[in-house]
Parts: C-alpha cells; sequence; structure tokens
C-alpha cells in the first residue's frame, strides 16, 4: 500500500491490512460522536500526534445501553481529553449561516463568541420571493395549536396539523424559487418523518416529484450538514408528558445551525415554553418580532406571552462550566510570542471566561458579550482537574 494520507472510519481503522502500518499522526473528525474505544482503534496504531475534530455542543455518541451510557461511555475521548486538562481550540468564524441566524445559538450555545464570517448581503437569494416576518430576519416561529399522538409503531409520536402546516411552508418556499434539494426537513420523531413524507406525497399542491426531492429526516442525520432553508416539525404539544427529544439542547443547537438561507419552526409554544431553554428561543423570537400565526400569505405577530428566561444553569453538571473555560481562540495559539504560545510558561492574560460573567442570563437579542454557559449534559465520570491558582515561571534555583 503506497499513500501519504488513508481516509476511512474509526472501526475501519482496525482492518486487519493495516495491522503492520503505523501513523504518525491521526485525524479524527466529529469526534464528539464516536464513542471512546471507537477512537482507540485507529490510535492504537502507533500514532505521535492525535487530533480530534468535533463539537461538544452538538451530539454525542449514541450508546443504546443505559447502563453503559450511565457507566461513561456516551462521554466522547474530545470530552474526556478537556476535563483532564487538555484546552481544544475553538474555531470561532461560521461561514454558513445569516448573521440573524447564528445570533441566538451563538449566545446560548457558544457564550457569545461566535463570528460571522458571511454577512446579511452575501445571505440574499436573488429571484426568491418568499415573504419573511421581518425581511431582515430570515427566521419564524409559526405559532400551532395542533395535538400529538401516538404513532402506529406505538414508540414514536406525530402531529398532524404540524405536518399540514409543513406542506403549506414547503409548498411556497419551492413557488419562491428554491429548489427542492436545498430544502431539508427536520423533526425529532420517526413517526413524524413517515407521516409527513407520505402527507406531502398524496396531500402537497404541487407535483409529487417536487416532495419527494425534499430530504425529511431527524436531528440526529442531519448532523455535519447543512441546506439552504431548513423547516423543524416540533410535533409534542400536551399538557404534562414533557417534550421528550426536544429537552436535548444539542439536538436543538443541530437543527437551528442547519440552514444557509433561512429557519422556520412549527410547534406549539404552550408546551415547549415550559422547558428553560425552549422558553429563552420563544422569548428571543418574540422580541425579535418573529413569532407568528394566522395564515401563511398573512402572517401577524402572535400575542402569546411567555414567562421570563431563567438562568440555564445545571448544578450537577459540573464539567459544561470547565468546558467553556477550557476553550480560547485558535488565532491567538498560532501566533508565535503570544500569550498562548505554548512554548512560553508565562501565565496567560484574561481570556474571555475571565472578563466576562458566565453565569449570567442572555437577554433575549443579540449579544456580542454573551455570558451564559449553558450546560451540554456530558454524563462525565470524574470530576474536572482543579484550575492551578497561579501561573509563574519556575524558579532556576530550583532545577
Amino acid at each position: 500500500m503506497n499513500a501519504d494520507v488513508i481516509c476511512g472510519t474509526c472501526v475501519g481503522a482496525g482492518d486487519p491490512r493495516l495491522a503492520k502500518m503505523q501513523f504518525r499522526s491521526i485525524l479524527i473528525d466529529e469526534s464528539t460522536q464516536a464513542t471512546e474505544p471507537e477512537c482507540m482503534v485507529p490510535v492504537v496504531l502507533g500514532a505521535k500526534q492525535l487530533i480530534l475534530v468535533g463539537d461538544h455542543c452538538q451530539l454525542g455518541p449514541v450508546v443504546m445501553c443505559k447502563k453503559a451510557a450511565k457507566a461513561g461511555l456516551s462521554q466522547s475521548l474530545f470530552e474526556r481529553l478537556v476535563v483532564l486538562g487538555i484546552r481544544p481550540i475553538r474555531l470561532q468564524v461560521q461561514y454558513r449561516m445569516h448573521p440573524a441566524l447564528s445570533a441566538f445559538p451563538s449566545n446560548i450555545f457558544y457564550e457569545g463568541s461566535l463570528q460571522n464570517g458571511v454577512t446579511a448581503t452575501d445571505r440574499i437569494r436573488k429571484g426568491f420571493d418568499f415573504q419573511w416576518p421581518q425581511p431582515d430576519k430570515p427566521m419564524f416561529f409559526y405559532v400551532t395549536q395542533g395535538q400529538e399522538e401516538i404513532a402506529s409503531s406505538g414508540t414514536s409520536y406525530l402531529n398532524r396539523t404540524e405536518a399540514a402546516n409543513v406542506e403549506k411552508i414547503t409548498t411556497r418556499l419551492l413557488k419562491a424559487g428554491a429548489k427542492p434539494d436545498q430544502i431539508g426537513i427536520i423533526t425529532p420523531y420517526e413517526g413524524q418523518r413517515s407521516y409527513l413524507v407520505q402527507y406531502m406525497q398524496f396531500s402537497g399542491s404541487l407535483h409529487t416529484k417536487l416532495y419527494q426531492e425534499v430530504e425529511i429526516a431527524s436531528v440526529d442525520a442531519f448532523q455535519g450538514r447543512e441546506k439552504d432553508f431548513i423547516i423543524l416539525s416540533c410535533v409534542r404539544a400536551n399538557e404534562h408528558q414533557g417534550i421528550g427529544f426536544l429537552n436535548d439542547p444539542r439536538r436543538l443547537n443541530v437543527a437551528l445551525t442547519r440552514a444557509r438561507y433561512g429557519v422556520i419552526i412549527v410547534g406549539n409554544p404552550k408546551a415547549l415554553s415550559k422547558q428553560p431553554l425552549w422558553n429563552h428561543l420563544l422569548n428571543y423570537y418574540k422580541e425579535q418580532r418573529v413569532l407568528v400565526e394566522g395564515p401563511l400569505n398573512n402572517l401577524r405577530e402572535s400575542l402569546m406571552q411567555f414567562s421570563k428566561p431563567r438562568k440555564l444553569v445545571n448544578a450537577m453538571n459540573p464539567g459544561a462550566r470547565f468546558m467553556s473555560t477550557a476553550m480560547y481562540d485558535a488565532r491567538e495559539a498560532l501566533i508565535p510570542g503570544s500569550v498562548y504560545d505554548r512554548s512560553t510558561t508565562a501565565r496567560p492574560a484574561n481570556m474571555y471566561f475571565q472578563t466576562h460573567d458566565q453565569m449570567g442570563m442572555i437577554g433575549a437579542g443579540p449579544n456580542p458579550l454573551a455570558g451564559l454557559n449553558f450546560p451540554i449534559p456530558f454524563n462525565l465520570v470524574m470530576p474536572p482537574c482543579p484550575r492551578p491558582a497561579t501561573w509563574a515561571l519556575p524558579d532556576p534555583a530550583r532545577r
């Protein structure tokens, strides 16, 4: 075998044909989605340098066994190394989303540190005739009052009212000039996904083939991907049973960050607002005047009121705060002689987390000085390493 670079999956690295080979450097992409045993398969091939790329604020490894997950298998190698004191580099410039779409995820999930590598002008589609409630904000939450029901499988949910509204929105996007493969419909439930596929093909007002080319998938299936337009169908709408998968902040983060040009959420605010994170989102959309209801050709601002957002703090998750404070700017890390130059042992200057209150509450609007550290459930099996009280140069006399 003669190649400078070999590409494959973590498990594929265990192929017998690679058993006698040694790799100086191993790079694992989407490493936060892999379990530790999976990551160790390529690592044991003589690696002298390991590079892990991933986002701990998005979906982690899929572990079906609850006992194994509780024991720590759902914690990725990326997270474990950070907890043990390895300081990761955060890439802080996003080039996908319209700036209006990135504001909420940045403030809530990334302490307001994300910068936009694209402008609003870059994300204006020529010849696209779709009326957003606020022309400068290509997003809205469409209020529905439909109720959830258990799918025929008995293990999932669907919402017929939401499905009908999703079809209408999809049809309007297609008529406005969007191509079918530019639209993605995300739903957290297989029951709703299956129902949407059938409903759109048999009840859509346009040609069936157009709807067949619109991708309808779960949040998990969309991680690492993008579409020009994303429609999120929330499904859950009940009085007492909670919101299920929607309660996972990582799923919401993935769903909100897949679109380049526009995001439309279809759901029941009354049910969703009971959960603190969704309460933040609904208040944000209301302040941005994009919480709407009524016919799609005559949308109006919803008059619904929500309680004041609470601090998103989980005292049972000590790793989240540590994960946040461990991050630092990649550009500073790569500048020789900077405070983050690893060739020096001098005390680093104040970082973002030292100059901004990490436990302060985020307002509903975009805030470049956002101080919220939202806890991502890592299921850590060990406490974070204590931070040193001071940083100092070593004493030459003690060498």
